[in-house]
C-alpha cells in the first residue's frame, strides 16, 4: 500500500513457517523435536494444524498455498579431533535405532560403535560406518520431509521451504547424510544462499531434485546477510546465477515488521520500506518475473548425468587428523567438478544412488531418471558405488549408452571390496582423468548449447540454461564470476552457439521489450553475437528454421562529445541529515553517580549485569512474546558539539512517547510528530541548539523487552567527524563528488540528488553517464521530467531533443542505510556475515572510531552531447 506500507493489503494469504531445531539450537521458547522420530513429527504436525486452524479457520488448505520449513537437520555429527583425543564424539541416535538398523542390514550397529569413530588397520574402510550415515540419512528424509510432504499431499498444500547445510559433502553429512534425499518431500524443493554466496553445487542438486521429480518450481531464500550496501546491480548477479540453476520461486530475505529494539539486526538489509530504494525495487523482481516466466515453461534439456559422490566420502569420516585429508579432497573435486561444467557449457543434472532405484525401475541407455533423460553418464571420482548403481550402469553400457569414468576406478561396492564387477565396468567406458581439459573434453559432444567469447573460446565466467517449449527453446544466460566488477565498463562478447539452424529472438528483461537477434549459421550450428557487461543476462527465444531476411537492425554507435560540469554542486536531501548519538554517560536510577561514557550496546550490558539480567546478544525472544519485568530506569548523558545554532532539530528515538527528554536544562514537550525510518523509531521536536556544547539528557527504562539504543539527531545540518569526535557544522551550498559520508553526512542514509547546471547552444540528444556510485541504484532527470534508470553498465541515461538553454540535470542517488544502522564499530570492514554479532564485536575486532561506508556519487557523471 503506498500510502502507508504498514497497512495490511486488501487480499491476504497465510503462509505456514515450521521451524524445528534441535537441543543444541540457541533459539529460545523452541519445541523441539527429534528429526529422525517419524511419530514425533506426526504428533508436531497435529498440534501445528489445530493452531493454524484456530489462527485461519477450517479452510486451511485452501488458504495456505505452502507451508515453509527453515532449516530442517539432525543433531549435528562430530568426531575426534584425533585418535587418541579425550573429547565427545556426537551422533544422531534415536531410541529405536538399533531395531531399525538390524531390520535393513541384518546387523547389529550398536556392536559396530567404535568403527563409527575410529579407523579400522590396515587402510580398511568400514562398511558399518557407512552404513551408519546411509541408515541416518534415510531415517531423516523418512521423518522428516516424507511425513511433512505426504501430509501437506493430502491437504492439498507445498512443502517447500529448504534444508541445512546443502553445500558441500562435509556440510550436509553433518547436518542431514544427504541433501537430495530429502528433496523427494518436496513440493517445491529450495535452497538458501546467505551472504551473496556463489554454491553451484546447492544449487544443481536441488535443480535435479525438481527436474527428476517433475516439479513444477525451484524456491530459494535468498540474500540474507548481503548487508546493507548491497545494491541492485548485487542483486540481480546474485539472483542470475541461481535463476541459470533452476530457482524459480524467490523468497528474498528479508522484510521487517519493526526494527524495533534486535530486530534492527536481523541480518539486513530490508528489502521494504526502511531502505530508501524500496519503491524502486520493482526493477530486480520484474526481470526476475520475467525470467521465470520463460524458464518454467516447457521441460529442461539436459543430456548429462553425474553420479553424487556424497556416499564416497562417508568412508572416510573418522578423526581428523587421519582422515581430514582424504575428506577434504573428495570436497576439493566435488565443488571444482560441479563449476568445471557448469562454466564449460556442460549442463548437467547429479543422480542420487539413494533414489535411482526408485527413480530408475528399468535402466537403459539413454538412463532414464524420474522424469529426465541422459546420453551420458558420469562417474566423478567415487571410492564406493551401490550396487544398484553398478546393475543400473551396466544396462546402460550393454545398451550402447555413454558411460565416462573421471579418474581412479571405485574401489568398493557397498562399501566393500568390489568383486570385479565395477573394474569390466571400467575397462569397458571410456575414461579420462580428473581435470577440467579432460572432463570437459569428454562431455562435449553432449552439449545442448555452447557459450564462447568471439574467439570461439570457452568463456570461464558464464552459465546457462535450456529449455523446450514447444517448437521453440529457451536459453538464459548469465555472468556468474563471483567477484565485484562493479565500476568496469568494459564489455566483452558472449557467443551463444546451438547445434542446429535457428531464428532467435532476445526478450529483454530489464524492459519488457521483444526483438530479433542475428543469426549466423556454420555447418549446421546457429551462434548469436552479444555485448555484455559483467552484470548483464541474455533471456533468447529460439523457433526453427533459418531466419528470414528482415534481420535484425542494429543502430550505428553515436559518437559522443562530454561537455564540461561544474567540479561542486548543489544538492537535495530526500531526508533530514542525522547526527548519530551511540555513545553517552548513564546514570542508574536512584544513584548519583554518572557513569563514564560508553558505546549503546555495551550501555546496555552494563545496566544488565547491574541488575542480573542476561545480556541480549542478539539472541532473544521477540518482543511481543517477553514479558516487560525486570524493569529499572537509566538516564542518559549525550554531549552534542556544534558550531553554529540550529534551530528547527528533532531527536529520533525508540520508546519515545515514554521517555523524558532534556536539552540544556529545559525539559522537552512530550509527544511524537512522526516517525524516521521505521515506526519503532518516533520524532520529537527539539528546542534550539546552541552553539558550543549541548547536554541532552535521557530519562528512559530497560526490562527484559526494551534494550537501550541509539538516538539520532534530525535537522538541516553537516556533521564532521574525526575519529570518534562529531561536530554539527552549517549545511554546505555545494558539494563535490566524493564520498558523502567522509563529510558532511557521515550517517546519512536517504537518497541524495545531485544539481548539475548545463547549458545547450542548440537542441541536442544527450547522453548521462553515472558510475562509481554507492547505493541501490540511481535515476536520472532533465529539469524534473521523467526520470531514467540507471543501474547496470554502462551506466548510461540517453535523452532525446533536449532543448537548447539552461537545464539541470539531476542525479538521484538511493543510498544504503549501513552508516545509520549498520555496525560502525566493526573493526573488520570486509566482515561477510554481519548477523547481531557485528554490532557487538570484542578485543581486535573492535574499535569505538567510525567505520563507515561508501555512499553517494564518488566520481563526477559525464554529461554529453550526441555529434
Amino acid at each position: 500500500n503506498a500510502a502507508d506500507p504498514m497497512s495490511e493489503p486488501d487480499g491476504r494469504r497465510w503462509y505456514a513457517y515450521l521451524e524445528v531445531h534441535e537441543p543444541s539450537s540457541w533459539y529460545n521458547g523452541q519445541t523441539y523435536v527429534n528429526t529422525l522420530d517419524k511419530a514425533a513429527i506426526e504428533r508436531f504436525i497435529e498440534v501445528t494444524h489445530e493452531r493454524y486452524r484456530e489462527v485461519v479457520g477450517d479452510e486451511f488448505g485452501d488458504t495456505v498455498p505452502s507451508i515453509f520449513t527453515d532449516e530442517p537437520q539432525f543433531t549435528r555429527k562430530r568426531g575426534l579431533p584425533y585418535a587418541l583425543a579425550d573429547s565427545d564424539v556426537v551422533l544422531p541416535w534415536t531410541d529405536d535405532i538399533e531395531q531399525t538398523f538390524v531390520s535393513v542390514y541384518g546387523e547389529s550397529l550398536i556392536a559396530g560403535i567404535p568403527e563409527l569413530v575410529w579407523e579400522l588397520p590396515g587402510d580398511r574402510v568400514s562398511r558399518i560406518r557407512y552404513r551408519y550415515h546411509d541408515h541416518i540419512a534415510e531415517r531423516f528424509a523418512e521423518a522428516f520431509a516424507d511425513t511433512i510432504g505426504e501430509w501437506c499431499d493430502k491437504n492439498g498444500i507445498y512443502l517447500t521451504g529448504h534444508m541445512m547445510e546443502e553445500p558441500s559433502l562435509t556440510s550436509q553429512t553433518d547436518a542431514l547424510g544427504e541433501a537430495m534425499r530429502s528433496y523427494r518431500g518436496f513440493g517445491l524443493p529450495g535452497i538458501d544462499m546467505l551472504c551473496g554466496s556463489f554454491e553451484f553445487t546447492t544449487g544443481v542438486q536441488c535443480r535435479s531434485a525438481v527436474r527428476q521429480f517433475g516439479r513444477e518450481g525451484m524456491l530459494s531464500e535468498l540474500y540474507g546477510v548481503t548487508v546493507w550496501q548491497s545494491d541492485f546491480r548485487d542483486y540481480k548477479r546474485m539472483g542470475d546465477w541461481q535463476a541459470v540453476c533452476g530457482v524459480t520461486i524467490r523468497v528474498p530475505h528479508l522484510s521487517w515488521y519493526s526494527m524495533k529494539g534486535e530486530a534492527k539486526r536481523d541480518y539486513p538489509a530490508s528489502i521494504s520500506f526502511q531502505s530508501p530504494w524500496w519503491r524502486k525495487y520493482s526493477y530486480v523482481e520484474d526481470h526476475f518475473s520475467r525470467v521465470n516466466t520463460a524458464m518454467t515453461r516447457g521441460r529442461a534439456l539436459v543430456r548429462i548425468g553425474v553420479i553424487h559422490p556424497v556416499e564416497s566420502y562417508w568412508l572416510h569420516y573418522g578423526p581428523d587428523a587421519e582422515t581430514s585429508l582424504a575428506r577434504s579432497g573428495l570436497d576439493e573435486k566435488f565443488v571444482s567438478m560441479t563449476e568445471w561444467m557448469l562454466k564449460s557449457s556442460c549442463d548437467f543434472d547429479f543422480i542420487s544412488e539413494s533414489l535411482l532405484p526408485s527413480l530408475c525401475p528399468e535402466p537403459s541407455a539413454p538412463l532414464k531418471v524420474g522424469e529426465m533423460s541422459y546420453d551420458a553418464v558420469l562417474v566423478p571420482g567415487c571410492e564406493t558405488l551401490r550396487s544398484t548403481t553398478v546393475a543400473a550402469l551396466e544396462k546402460v553400457a550393454e545398451a550402447g549408452g555413454q558411460l565416462i569414468f573421471a579418474g581412479d576406478c571405485p574401489k568398493y561396492m557397498d562399501a566393500e571390496p568390489e568383486d570385479g564387477r565395477i573394474a569390466a565396468l571400467y575397462a569397458a567406458s571410456e575414461r579420462v582423468g580428473y581435470d577440467r581439459a579432460s572432463v570437459v573434453a569428454a562431455l562435449a559432444p553432449y552439449r545442448v548449447f555452447t557459450l564462447t567469447d568471439d574467439r570461439n573460446r570457452l568463456t570461464r565466467d558464464h552459465i546457462a540454461a535450456m529449455r523446450e517449449d514447444g517448437k521453440y527453446k529457451w536459453i538464459f544466460a548469465c555472468f556468474a564470476a563471483n567477484d565485484d566488477r562493479k565500476f568496469s565498463d568494459g564489455t566483452g562478447v558472449l557467443r551463444i552457439r546451438v547445434p542446429f539452424e535457428c531464428s532467435g529472438e532476445l526478450f529483454d528483461t530489464l524492459d519488457g521489450g521483444i526483438s530479433p537477434v542475428k543469426a549466423n549459421y556454420e555447418n549446421g550450428s546457429t551462434y548469436f553475437d552479444f555485448r555484455v557487461s559483467n552484470y548483464d543476462s541474455v533471456l533468447l527465444r529460439l523457433a526453427p528454421g533459418r531466419s528470414g531476411t528482415a534481420e535484425e537492425q542494429r543502430a550505428p554507435d553515436r559518437e559522443f562529445a562530454a561537455i564540461g560540469i561544474p567540479a561542486s554542486v548543489a544538492v537535495e536531501l530526500d531526508e533530514p541529515n542525522v547526527l548519530m548519538l551511540d555513545t553517552a554517560r548513564w546514570q542508574a536510577e536512584g544513584e548519583d553517580e554518572i557513569r563514564p561514557e560508553e558505546e549503546m550496546l555495551r550501555l546496555d550490558n552494563l545496566i544488565r549485569e547491574k541488575y542480573g539480567m542476561p545480556h541480549r546478544s542478539g539472541h532473544v525472544v521477540q518482543p511481543y512474546v517477553a514479558g516487560d519485568g525486570n524493569r529499572h530506569g537509566v538516564k542518559l548523558l549525550f554531549t552534542v558539539e556544534s558550531a553554529v545554532e540550529l534551530d528547527g532539530c528533532e531527536l529520533a528515538l525508540e520508546e519515545a512517547d515514554t521517555s523524558t527528554i532534556t536539552l540544556n536544562g529545559e525539559k522537552v514537550p512530550g509527544g511524537t510528530v512522526g516517525w524516521y525510518v521505521d515506526k519503532a523509531i518516533g520524532r520529537v521536536r527539539l528546542p534550539k541548539l546552541k552553539a558550543g556544547t549541548n547536554l541532552l539528557e535521557i530519562e528512559t527504562f530497560i526490562s527484559d523487552r526494551v534494550g537501550i539504543e541509539n538516538l539520532f539527531l534530525l535537522g538541516r545540518f553537516g556533521v564532521d567527524v574525526n575519529g570518534r569526535e562529531k561536530t554539527l557544522v552549517p549545511m554546505p551550498d555545494r558539494i563535490g563528488f566524493s564520498d558523502i559520508s567522509r563529510r558532511f553526512f557521515p550517517f546519512y542514509g536517504g537518497s541524495v540528488s545531485y544539481k548539475i547546471p548545463v547549458t545547450l547552444e542548440k537542441t541536442s540528444d544527450l547522453r548521462v553517464q553515472v558510475s562509481n556510485y554507492y547505493g541501490g541504484c540511481c535515476e536520472v532527470d532533465i529539469d524534473g521530467g521523467a526520470p531514467k534508470d540507471v543501474v547496470l553498465p554502462p551506466y548510461n541515461a540517453d535523452f532525446a531533443a533536449v532543448p537548447a538553454g539552461g537545464h539541470v540535470v539531476t542525479v538521484k542517488v538511493y543510498t544504503h542505510r549501513n552508516n545509520t544502522f549498520g555496525p560502525v564499530h566493526n573493526a573488520h570492514e570486509n566482515e561477510r556475515w554481519q548477523g547481531p554479532g557485528c554490532w557487538r564485536t570484542e578485543g581486535t575486532e573492535w574499535k569505538y572510531e567510525y567505520v563507515l561506508s561508501r555512499c553517494g556519487l564518488n566520481a563526477a557523471p559525464t554529461v554529453s552531447i550526441a555529434e
